[in-house]
């Protein structure tokens, strides 16, 4: 465990509703974890009187002037070469330099994914970033990845991002050996393409850095099979969007069905107590914090939309990396991943990954 102070550099700028989301966030986070400090990069004009508001936060935080800040339309290549000076590039770059130990932001995300892979270059081990967070499931929650950083993945990219959410889950939800499901259209070992067949026979060889559970399917993600469940870009965005949208239509459906008559609605009050538990299960906020696993350094993607306690989440997602030292063990964890793929194919693996029949 990382011992002293957490700092966190803060995007002021980013989000829907920056700056007071993000000051309001900090404020919270600065109440729940001692241990941390903040440097708030933005307009001091903007940001200073909302700082000055809460009592005790500017005892924790220092506003760094930031000239420019990324806006929601930004391309990421204008992002790169462009904003510089924007509260964003500058956030990354004190990570880079040793000021902060890690970044969070609301904002754009194909901007933030590019300034943060320039600045910090990628992990010793992954040649690729991949977008991870959590889902609530059946039996508490899963991380998921890869949620629309690369849309195509080859085998040796799927078998790291099995590493890196391997680590995550260890990390972040506590677990000692989580078990890591690869996202196919069938639970069989000859099913899927090749590149998913190959990153699952390197994944069951033996001595490797994690407890490989096989494939699973969609209907799998939410019944809690596996803890960590990897897949493309593309396949992880349809996914994650598909399951949210289901989510905001059961829960139009309730909310008409209380509706529908005065015995319904007395219904509802009876009950009211039992749903306040299952919307704080499924708070979105509580799910708060994408990252950006592979970087060499922690990059937290805050909802661009979300409020004050939800950005509180993604600043409580970063200091955790940071505080149990998610980049050292998945150094070593990819280490131990590549050393088991550059081993000679047994010959069951090597039938099983090229779809044939022994």
């Amino acid at each position: 465990m990382k011992a002293g102070k957490v700092v966190l550099a803060l995007d002021g700028m980013g989000g829907d509703r920056a700056p007071d989301v993000v000051v309001n966030g900090a404020d919270i986070a600065r109440e729940r974890y001692p241990d941390a400090t903040y440097l708030l990069f933005g307009d001091p004009e903007k940001l200073k009187p909302l700082v000055d508001k809460r009592k005790g936060l500017a005892q924790v935080l220092e506003i760094v002037p930031a000239a420019d800040a990324v806006s929601a339309d930004d391309k990421p290549s204008f992002a790169l070469r462009r904003r510089r000076q924007s509260s964003m590039w500058l956030a990354c770059q004190a990570a880079v330099e040793g000021r902060a130990d890690t970044v969070v932001s609301a904002g754009n995300t194909g901007a933030l994914l590019a300034i943060s892979m320039f600045a910090m270059r990628m992990l010793e081990g992954a040649h690729r970033p991949a977008l991870a967070s959590f889902l609530p499931t059946a039996r508490g929650e899963t991380v998921m990845l890869d949620l629309g950083a690369n849309l195509e993945c080859d085998a040796d990219n799927l078998a790291e991002f099995a590493v890196m959410g391997s680590v995550f889950a260890q990390v972040l939800l506590g677990l000692d050996a989580p078990k890591v499901g690869l996202l196919n259209v069938g639970s069989e070992e000859l099913k899927g393409h090749e590149e998913l067949r190959q990153a699952a026979a390197w994944l069951r060889r033996p001595g490797g850095p994690v407890n490989f559970h096989g494939f699973v399917e969609g209907n799998d993600i939410g019944s809690g099979v596996a803890d960590v469940v990897v897949t493309d870009g593309f396949t992880g965005n349809v996914a994650l969007k598909s399951i949210e949208g289901t989510a905001r239509l059961y829960n139009g459906w309730v909310r008409d069905v209380f509706r529908t008559s005065t015995f319904a609605k007395i219904g509802y009050v009876f009950s009211a107590g039992a749903w306040r538990k299952l919307r704080k299960r499924v708070d979105p906020r509580r799910y708060n914090g994408g990252v950006f696993l592979g970087l060499d350094g922690v990059c937290v993607k805050s909802h661009g939309g979300t409020d004050d306690l939800g950005f509180a989440y993604a600043i409580g997602v970063a200091r955790d990396m940071v505080r149990y030292e998610y980049k050292s063990k998945l150094v070593e964890g990819l280490a131990t991943l590549h050393q088991v793929i550059a081993a000679p194919d047994a010959p069951e693996e090597a039938v099983q990954a090229s779809g044939g029949t022994a």
